[in-house]
């Protein structure tokens, strides 16, 4: 059988192509500025939260659809999925009082990100494109009675628990931050204190475990006494490569933490093999997952954590964050070149350049700016009236935007072999993220070949570089049966 390369954490993995992808672990410690859209001190975007939210506290209308879910569940990974659009809910505390939890076990995923067109220039104020990544990050959540909150992240190899008694009688009044910019260095130390870290601590596991121990404990403190959970994660996301793992890993915990609290109901009917919550429940979704992030990051710029929720395609502008209301489903070949790269370094080499050449550069970022808004159009057109005509658009705007990079001084060898490979196969290619190495995109049109897809497949394998193929405008976070996830996802999530 046939297979596909897959990359986790470090680790090359072959799985039969026959299935599309499914997710892993994510990259918690990418740079504040890890796209190159998360500009310090943004304005308020709209799909993202300044202050902790609240939690509901009554039931609200359901809604058939919600912005950013332009596509139904991969019917590969989840067969005889329905679209998921939620039409149903139920009274917050079923059990008739309030603080009541359920019992069933959960499972969620959410996508990961990137960017389309938009990179480096959206620090200066121009419009950047992202859309969700078909690479989901799965959680499973399952409560139990055995006095402990145990949170396992085998990509990493991370597995540690807590005494929810312990954790019941700490002074957690820090967590009621109010309107506040980023969690204050004090805050982080008394979280550090809870949660035990060794001083030692990879950076990693820290980071992962102050947003799991936040967003626990922010949430569920409003329950009688805090739930016993089981918690596992595990994702497909590359780490370090700017695909907005770390808000994937956040929109989850979010999620599934305000389920099983009833913050929020469970979307899930009997005989459903996924859903999806309602606009309402989504948006609180997303200003949670956006606290996560900012445990991890310091100062996001809630781009990744709101696609992440929401799915499709989003618009960045000057800190204010919108979907694309139809935008198509496009496939394309994510190439992870594993050459490391320095975010800041580059976003400064940027602004650097910009400076000594403002003449020169300012029109070039002018000119990226409007390849997004053509893009932006394009994409329009194509969830409306989908034409072969709107690919080759697409494709001349990725090779403009492609070498606009490159003058700007982000490109790299590594992704110059990449475009050289693709574009000899009559396919087109560019940076996604920062540049400087990372993570690169290949349109695939439809009718191609698949015995060409996977020769280039195998071309940039051979180049050393890592290469999957997969889809952009995923469905966002989305709740799922047992039966309905894939054998391997079940496994890994067993730990097998």
């Amino acid at each position: 059988m046939a297979t596909t390369p897959r990359f986790t954490a470090g680790v090359r993995v072959a799985l039969p192509a026959s299935h599309s992808p499914v997710p892993v672990f994510h990259a918690l410690r990418a740079a504040a500025l890890e796209t190159g859209i998360q500009e310090p001190g943004g304005a308020e975007a709209p799909l993202q939260a300044k202050t902790a939210p609240q939690a509901k506290t009554a039931p609200q209308a359901a809604h058939s659809h919600e912005p950013g879910c332009l596509t139904g569940p991969d019917p590969a990974r989840f067969p005889s999925s329905p679209r998921g659009d939620s039409t149903h809910s139920w009274p917050r505390h079923r059990s008739g009082f309030p603080g009541a939890m359920l019992s069933e076990v959960l499972l969620v995923s959410a996508p990961g990100k990137v960017i389309l067109h938009g990179e480096h220039a959206v620090v200066h104020g121009k419009v950047a494109l992202a859309v969700s990544l078909n690479l989901r990050t799965f959680l499973r959540l399952q409560p139990h009675s055995n006095g402990k909150v145990d949170l396992s992240l085998p990509n990493i190899g991370i597995k540690r628990a807590w005494d929810v008694a312990r954790l019941q009688s700490l002074d957690t009044s820090f967590l009621e931050q109010g309107d506040v910019t980023t969690p204050t260095s004090e805050q982080v130390e008394k979280l550090k204190e809870v949660a035990g870290l060794p001083d030692d601590c990879a950076v990693t596991e820290r980071l992962a475990v102050l947003a799991f121990l936040y967003l626990y404990l922010s949430i569920c403190r409003k329950q009688r006494a805090l739930p016993s959970l089981d918690i596992v994660v595990w994702s497909e996301l590359p780490p370090g490569a700017g695909l907005g793992s770390s808000a994937a890993y956040s929109v989850c915990l979010a999620a599934a933490l305000l389920t099983v609290c009833e913050e929020i109901p469970n979307p899930l009917k009997d005989g459903d093999c996924v859903n999806r919550w309602t606009k309402e429940d989504l948006e609180l979704i997303n200003k949670w997952a956006f606290q996560g992030e900012r445990m991890i990051h310091g100062n996001p710029s809630g781009v990744d954590n709101a696609v992440s929720t929401w799915g499709g395609a989003l618009r960045y502008h000057q800190g204010k964050i919108s979907s694309l209301k139809r935008s198509p489903a496009l496939q394309i070949l994510l190439t992870n070149t594993k050459v490391p790269r320095n975010t800041r370094a580059l976003v400064a080499g940027v602004r650097n350049r910009l400076l000594k050449f403002p003449e020169i550069v300012a029109p070039l970022l002018t000119s990226i700016d409007a390849i997004s808004l053509e893009c932006e159009r394009v994409l329009g057109e194509m969830g409306e009236a989908p034409a072969p005509e709107q690919y080759l658009v697409l494709e001349e705007l990725i090779d403009m935007n492609q070498h606009h990079l490159n003058a700007l001084g982000v490109g790299h060898a590594s992704l110059d072999q990449l475009c050289q490979v693709t574009r000899a196969r009559g396919l087109h290619s560019k940076l996604t993220g920062a540049g400087g190495g990372g993570c690169g995109i290949t349109l695939l049109k439809p009718g191609l070949e698949q015995p060409e897809v996977e020769a280039t497949k195998q071309a940039l394998t051979s180049c050393g570089f890592d290469c999957l193929e997969t889809s952009i405008g995923a469905p966002g976070v989305s709740i799922h049966s047992a039966t309905s996830l894939d054998s391997r996802v079940q496994q890994a999530l067993d730990g097998l």
